[in-house]
């Protein structure tokens, strides 16, 4: 026979639980459900497809090229070497 205070700790871990996996919904709801259905809360009035295509498609491609002088740098690929002082053929 189990003791109340087992069925007790687990009654507790189960709301617990339950509270985690309500949360976890929440946060995927928001991260994945929103930005696919509801994509007309963003755009600008008075923008055709073709548009918001053509913002969407610079934004994208300003951001990678951000992101290749940024990786360019780190790696130290951003500057001439000046391991030698004459020029090579």
């Amino acid at each position: 026979m189990k003791s109340v205070v087992a069925v007790e700790k687990r009654e507790q871990w189960m709301r617990r639980f339950n509270l985690r996996a309500l949360a976890l919904t929440l946060i995927l709801c928001v991260l994945v459900i929103l930005p696919c259905g509801c994509a007309s809360w963003w755009d600008y009035p008075g923008e055709t497809a073709a548009e918001g295509k053509r913002r969407h498609k610079r934004v994208v491609q300003t951001n990678f090229e951000m992101m290749r002088a940024d990786i360019d740098t780190v790696l130290l690929l951003d500057r001439p070497s000046n391991l030698t002082d004459k020029r090579l053929p």
